[in-house]
């Protein structure tokens, strides 16, 4: 990982770290708040940060739109969602910004960052993310939309439609995978017969690449030629993105009974793409161990003050469940 020969300059090399640092403390969080009955699910991302990270910081985060999979914690954190929004959400909590405590928690969603609510049905977010880069482009906004999942939902038929759409009208979509192969719990001789999901896109007529998830400065690299692309006219490009879940698929779930475990100690011990990124940033002198010490000190005490807040934050009324599903005018007609 060539960090010096980036071109990135030192202050969004620490940024892409810090919330690197942030996702994973606060991910290991949430599965302990859900093993104490506090938090009643988590989809886990850890093992994805440097993909996601990597991806997230070549757009332009005060304009763009992303529509996220249900393990982009790592993104959310990067499109400005603060902490305290996280665990709100995830505690299910009337102040949750994302849906005031209506959604299941980590389908993300909040409207001030232009982040879209995202469904259980998985892949759903691939026409909207074309639909909202259609509109983009009949408005003549320079946005361009990020939209992403992983490899078991690549299979599934929103997917090709958004991806047909936006090839056919030449959109700003940057369409991401991210290719954990396991798609819950069946490997990639059960999903799909392509040696890579990036060679989906040929069929599309647009730009499909596949990098390996664990190289930050890599992932950074292409995913800025995508969004070069897109912001030129030139339409979406396909990325698909190799890393490694760490986890089970979710808290409800129990990954020893279909994972070969020996491979993923392995991917833990040596390839984890926190450890990788903050040691490449030690080695070349970006990051010292006083300020990696620093650094975790300001993101537990972040993470602390956000799951006592949340934990003590009001419930939702009972009858909240019922807004916005019948019509509240009273009567007052369509006028």
């Amino acid at each position: 990982m060539e960090l010096k020969n980036s071109d990135l300059d030192k202050e969004l090399l620490l940024k892409m770290y810090k919330t690197m640092k942030t996702s994973r403390r606060l991910d290991e969080r949430l599965n302990l708040l859900n093993r104490a009955g506090k938090v009643g699910f988590n989809i886990s991302g850890m093992g994805h940060e440097g993909a996601e990270v990597g991806c997230a910081y070549a757009f332009d985060l005060d304009r763009d739109y992303a529509l996220p999979y249900y393990r982009d914690l790592a993104i959310m954190l990067a499109w400005g969602v603060p902490v305290r929004d996280i665990m709100l959400g995830s505690f299910g909590k009337a102040e949750d910004p994302g849906s005031g405590s209506r959604q299941m928690p980590c389908h993300w969603g909040n409207k001030e960052h232009r982040i879209p609510t995202g469904s259980s049905p998985v892949s759903t977010q691939y026409p909207h993310a074309a639909g909202i880069a259609y509109g983009a482009k009949l408005a003549k906004d320079p946005i361009v939309v990020y939209c992403s999942t992983g490899d078991g939902a690549s299979n599934q038929g929103d997917f090709h439609e958004g991806l047909n759409f936006a090839a056919v009208h030449k959109l700003p979509v940057v369409y991401v995978i991210y290719n954990n192969k396991l798609a819950i719990s069946v490997g990639p001789e059960l999903q799909y017969a392509a040696a890579k999901l990036s060679d989906r896109a040929i069929g599309y007529g647009m730009p499909g690449e596949t990098i390996d998830g664990n190289d930050v400065i890599a992932v950074y690299q292409a995913t800025e030629r995508a969004v070069q692309r897109a912001k030129a006219g030139e339409g979406p490009t396909l990325l698909e993105f190799d890393v490694v879940r760490y986890t089970s698929h979710s808290t409800d779930d129990d990954d020893k009974l279909y994972r070969d475990q020996e491979p993923l100690k392995e991917a833990k011990a040596h390839h984890d793409p926190v450890s990788l990124y903050e040691q490449a940033l030690l080695d070349e002198g970006f990051l010292s161990t006083d300020e990696i010490d620093s650094i975790e000190k300001e993101i537990k005490q972040v993470i602390n003050a956000a799951t006592e807040y949340a934990d003590q934050a009001s419930m939702a009324e009972p009858e909240e469940a019922l807004r916005y599903v019948y019509d509240e005018r009273g009567g007052q007609g369509n006028g």
